[in-house]
């Protein structure tokens, strides 16, 4: 008996000796994380499932220990102690962070506005792959109403379905802005997760509660946030983890990856590099993109490394390059850290590797891939980027959702249905039509008319709004057909035409419904389920009755959606044009143009042309898109009779305070150096930092657009790029030239316009017909006149003939 009492004596100190030291090297780690944070490097694993595997190493450990006496345990103990104490020692110094992630951030752009009894909203939370929560907590800022039952009213708050919190109201704070800070189970936390926020509301103890009683509200501000500690996980070289880690789409902030590229890069790698560039910015979406070039590692962050094998920085261990070649290693001078290297011998095989990586990502795993083969396939045709919406035939609501489950709402006043509609910029109405929308949807019926509704609206701004018909007596007949084989039920379906002036190149389709309460009087009963109402999948829009023609240059177009440039998705029709020997700037405005290109067609550039200004006569039927951070640049030198406008070089004339910088500009003419000025135009010199984005007609190609990103100095383009990705600053650039000081933005129309797409010549003959309403008026009455005189002379004919004349 008493070796069994030793043996459990022993057990259970070296379980004690063991959590005491564990617990006392990482006091702030909780439960479950210290197995992830030092979990070996081939292991990928998230959440809780940690915790586990710790505690069965811990007992494995302890029962070893045990199992050889008490003087071995307790000196395998201590051994084991002074090494966690090391590793959480380690692991708290390694790059550990705090990240705010606000509401709005998170895409609850607008408050979240909680109505009725029982009323939640969702707002979605991602943690990066090479991340691991160690602590979390929620900022949440919120109002309520003061007419509440405050011992039954609350707002509770779950994770993952998992209730985490409950937020009681009280009396003293109510209508007012209350702050709350509420900490949460980092093991609740996964890489995808939904932070769901329901209120709990009662405005009286009597059993009659109006669930659409006004005084059942509260509103939880965007600014509210979720605060999370994370340290790093070390990732495996693979891959099959692509695009992660170098974006990872958990991640809801702008992605800045650097591009490390050799000193004087040519063409051929600079070409490549944009290719992923346009592939990063694709995967990045809305989130936007900025590509920093960089001549060296970086010490504190991903990279992606695009070079020749000959070319490639020095302390990269590599295995042997023989062809195109993709790589993940670590970054020898930041830890933790991952390079993406796309190699090969040559500028062909470098070519082929950034090709087969954003082509054939998911055939690739392991550290390492050697492209044996690869074949970009067909140029794409105009106006087929993935991400607009078809306009050669309508388009069902199925092809521009992910899931069924966002074309349904449930509840009185649910949040709208929302449809991201991307189309080209150049669509024109020649004839005043709108979009036609083939609209079907179902509803709970209500027994009575109300004021249920159905709002269709496009950019906010109201279509049409249609009224929804009550329940029928058909309705209670106790028999149940499935939809596909019945027309009956509560489905409707409505045909509209959406202005087509309401429609921009970016839109948002969004269709709101209102499900009034069929509440009649005091104390009447109401229906315990919620009211619910969804939208057909094979509802329809279509945008195929439209042409291609649109008035240039607009940079409107440009900032919005990249036209003319995005026509062709693989930007075949496209040439950047940089410096003969640009600025790491002018490189990072290359690299983050294409990008935007990927994100407005979500496809990478693939038959994009880089070209340096003595390469210009040389491109042919290209657009072209230049970049160049001074505006003494020679690349706009041949130009000077058709640009809007010219960026002097700086110079120190008339001053004796600074350079002076000197632009040139007119209204409706050209622009002349020389003392005379023609008429309408101006000169200004200034010593400030000026930016701007031009638009004009490439001289000598009629229909080829130019668009110009220059400013007076090369730091000023990183305030271009800025700009475009602020949609209040983009909203303001228009007609062909936008100037950006102090974070302003002025557009104006200077040059000379052109026309680009194709009109039928009936409709030509229309639009034209139509500026002249009274001679139109006129015409119709003479064709009318002559086509009554013709019958008339035709039934005097046949008259004539029957009488036998």
């Amino acid at each position: 008996m008493k070796p069994v009492v030793s043996f459990c004596l022993s057990l259970s100190a070296a379980f004690g000796a063991l959590y005491a030291a564990v617990s006392a090297a990482a006091p702030s780690v909780p439960a479950g994380s210290i197995a992830s944070a030092a979990r070996p490097a081939s292991s990928v694993a998230l959440g809780p499932t940690s915790a586990s595997a710790s505690n069965a190493a811990i007992a494995g450990l302890a029962a070893a220990n045990a199992a050889n006496g008490t003087h071995a345990a307790n000196a395998a103990t201590a051994s084991a102690n002074a090494s966690a104490a090391d590793t959480a020692n380690a692991t708290a110094s390694a790059a550990s962070s705090t990240t705010h992630l606000s509401f709005a951030a998170l895409g609850a752009y607008q408050p979240l506005n909680l109505r009725g009894l029982d009323d939640a909203r969702t707002v979605n939370v991602g943690v990066r792959l090479d991340r691991l929560v160690t602590a979390a907590r929620l900022r949440l800022r919120y109002t309520y109403s003061p007419a509440l039952v405050f011992p039954l009213s609350h707002l509770k708050v779950s994770i993952n379905n998992e209730v985490v919190a409950t937020v009681p109201f009280d009396r003293e704070h109510a209508g007012q802005i209350v702050t709350q800070e509420i900490p949460l189970d980092p093991r609740f936390l996964t890489d995808y997760n939904q932070l769901d926020l329901r209120l709990i509301a009662h405005y009286t103890l009597d059993h009659c509660e109006d669930p659409e009683n006004s005084a059942l509200w509260a509103d939880v501000s965007p600014t509210s946030e979720l605060i999370l500690d994370s340290a790093p996980i070390r990732l495996p070289n693979d891959l099959a983890l692509l695009p992660a880690p170098f974006f990872d789409r958990r991640d809801v902030s702008r992605l800045t990856l650097p591009f490390v590229l050799p000193a004087s890069a040519d063409n051929a790698t600079l070409r490549s590099a944009g290719v992923l560039a346009s592939w990063f910015g694709a995967q990045a979406d809305y989130r936007q993109a900025r590509f920093p070039s960089l001549s060296a590692l970086p010490s504190d962050a991903h990279a992606v490394v695009v070079a020749r094998s000959a070319q490639l920085p020095a302390g990269l261990k590599l295995p042997t390059v023989n062809g195109p070649m993709l790589l993940v290693a670590d970054n020898p001078v930041a830890p933790g850290k991952k390079l993406l290297i796309v190699t090969g011998r040559t500028a062909q095989e470098v070519d082929e590797a950034s090709a087969a990586l954003v082509l054939g990502k998911t055939a690739m795993a392991g550290p390492a891939v050697r492209i044996g083969q690869i074949d970009i396939g067909a140029p794409r045709k105009p106006y087929d980027a993935p991400r607009w919406v078809p306009v050669d035939r309508p388009v069902a609501f199925k092809e521009l959702i992910d899931t069924p489950n966002q074309l349904q709402v449930q509840g009185s006043a649910p949040d709208a249905i929302r449809l991201n509609l991307r189309v080209p910029a150049d669509l024109f109405s020649w004839n005043g039509a709108g979009v036609p929308l083939n609209l079907k949807y179902r509803y709970t019926a209500p027994t009575m008319q109300n004021n249920s509704a159905l709002a269709v609206q496009i950019n906010d701004q109201l279509v049409k709004s249609y009224r929804l018909a009550p329940a029928s007596a058909d309705d209670a007949q106790g028999r149940l057909q499935l939809p596909v084989l019945s027309n009956g039920g509560n489905r409707s379906s409505s045909a509209l035409d959406i202005p087509a002036f309401r429609v921009g190149s970016s839109n948002q389709l969004q269709l709101r419904f209102n499900l009034d309460s069929q509440k009649t009087g005091l104390c009447q009963s109401v229906a315990s389920n919620p009211v619910q109402a969804a939208v057909d999948p094979d509802s329809t829009i279509d945008f195929s009755g439209f042409v291609h023609y649109a008035q240039m240059p607009n940079l409107a177009y440009f900032a919005n959606s990249g036209f003319p440039f995005t026509r062709y998705a693989d930007l075949s029709q496209t040439a950047v044009v940089i410096p003969e020997h640009p600025a790491p700037q002018e490189i990072e405005s290359m690299l983050t143009m294409l990008g935007h290109m990927g994100q407005w067609t979500g496809y990478p550039a693939l038959r994009v042309q880089i070209a340096r200004p003595p390469e210009l006569a040389l491109l042919t039927g290209k657009d072209l898109l230049v970049i160049g951070g001074s505006g003494s640049a020679p690349l706009l030198a041949r130009w000077r009779d058709a640009l809007p406008l010219s960026i002097g070089a700086a110079s120190n004339e008339g001053a004796s305070d600074g350079p002076i910088t000197r632009a040139s500009f007119s209204v409706k003419e050209q622009w002349r150096n020389g003392a005379h000025l023609p008429d309408g135009s101006a000169r200004i010199d200034r010593d400030g930092a000026l930016a701007a984005l031009m638009g004009f007609e490439l001289p000598g190609s009629k229909g080829r657009s130019v668009v110009v990103l220059t400013a007076t100095d090369q730091q000023q383009l990183s305030h271009l790029l800025d700009m475009l990705e602020k949609p209040d600053r983009v909203a303001q650039v228009q007609g062909d030239v936008a100037l950006l000081r102090g974070g302003e933005v002025d557009s104006m129309r200077v040059g000379d316009a052109y026309l680009v797409g194709y009109v039928p010549w009936y409709a030509q003959l229309w639009s034209r017909a139509i500026q002249h309403p009274v001679l139109l008026g006129v015409l119709g009455a003479l064709a009318g006149l002559l086509l009554a005189i013709g019958a008339f002379t035709a039934l005097q004919e046949l008259a004539a003939r029957r009488r036998g004349v």
